[in-house]
């Protein structure tokens, strides 16, 4: 098992499949305009596949399927039933916004999609077009309603911004509830542009865990069982529920994820800023082999832990200056799949 400076195995692949997306959301795609991803650039699915290997013989038995909005690539499903051929792949997902998902939901079923999540942060029809630019709510529950039940259920991530969403809570549990969908509440991050952020902005696990706890009691929290981000909780009704408390209470010690952009750079951290170019040494006729050590060598040597540096720092103004957010794609949210 291959491990980094810090005893956090190389185990968790989020793979961007593209860097297009067709919502604008204020915490990812905050500014009017962005330099995409040469479409040359993208890796084609056989390469996708030949790196995916690499990464499962050194490890990683989680793949997720990311964006910008995965279901923007073409013929998504192809690849996805190619990976689900993989014995070494445990946990195939794929995150979405839900715009594109009730005409694609029996196709990513049939081609062998283990697990999805869909990300929806209001029920509010005229706040989602401030959060998107795009009143686009309609089909993310059309697509919520129909894939559930094909899946068994459903993920729900909401962003919790203070001033924009933290009322609807409650309303948030009780749709999850009625779709078979377990809500993740997520902090505001400043991570990539999110120009708009503030720390003010945010609220907290704590303040999560009271706002429920005035409608439904006390939550219980649930016993840690993998490195996955978010904590579990469990409401005295039964019904469960997450938070992924990033901004507050960083879990960089267990984190096992690092990020694969479309274009083929693999980034170690959300917090990075520079990442390892796998696109070029796998174009310039590297082998199976020579790619591995590239892997091996670059995670062995990870000491990434931006979420904590940031915290421990004080330091929270914007992490990446404007102009060179638009110099370089690969430093947003929408390009290295959140």
């Amino acid at each position: 098992m291959v491990q980094d400076s810090f005893g956090r195995p190389l185990k968790n692949l989020r793979l961007s499949v593209t860097d297009r997306c067709n919502l604008r959301c204020a915490y990812c795609m905050p500014e009017e305009n962005y330099v995409w991803l040469p479409r040359e650039n993208l890796l084609q699915f056989e390469e996708i596949e030949r790196l995916v290997d690499v990464f499962v013989d050194e490890g990683v038995d989680k793949v997720r399927l990311t964006g910008g909005e995965p279901l923007l690539r073409r013929d998504v499903h192809v690849l996805i039933e190619r990976l689900a051929s993989r014995p070494g792949i445990r946990d195939l997902a794929l995150t979405t916004n839900g715009v594109l998902l009730a005409e694609n939901a029996r196709a990513l079923r049939d081609a062998g999609l283990h697990r999805l999540t869909v990300s929806l942060d209001t029920l509010r029809h005229d706040r989602f077009k401030e959060l998107a630019r795009f009143d686009e709510l309609d089909r993310v529950v059309a697509g919520i309603t129909t894939a559930s039940p094909m899946f068994g259920g459903v993920k729900i991530d909401t962003v919790v911004i203070r001033g924009v969403n933290e009322d609807e809570l409650v309303d948030l549990i009780e749709f999850g509830r009625a779709h078979n969908g377990e809500v993740r509440f997520i902090e505001y991050m400043d991570v990539g542009g999110a120009t708009q952020w503030s720390m003010n902005r945010v609220v907290s696990k704590d303040e999560i865990l009271q706002i429920l706890a005035q409608r439904y009691g006390a939550a219980t929290p649930l016993p840690d069982e993998s490195s996955a981000p978010a904590r579990r909780y469990r409401l005295p009704d039964g019904t469960i529920f997450g938070i992924i408390a990033s901004t507050t209470a960083p879990f960089c010690a267990d984190c096992d994820r690092s990020r694969l952009t479309a274009d083929g750079m693999w980034y170690l951290c959300l917090y990075a800023t520079e990442g390892v170019d796998v696109r070029r040494a796998l174009r310039s006729g590297a082998s199976r082999e020579e790619i591995a050590a590239l892997l091996r060598s670059t995670w062995t040597s990870r000491r990434d832990r931006g979420a904590e540096d940031r915290l421990a720092s004080g330091n929270r103004s914007q992490l990446i200056p404007l102009d060179r957010l638009r110099r370089d794609p690969h430093l947003e949210m929408h390009t290295r799949g959140g």
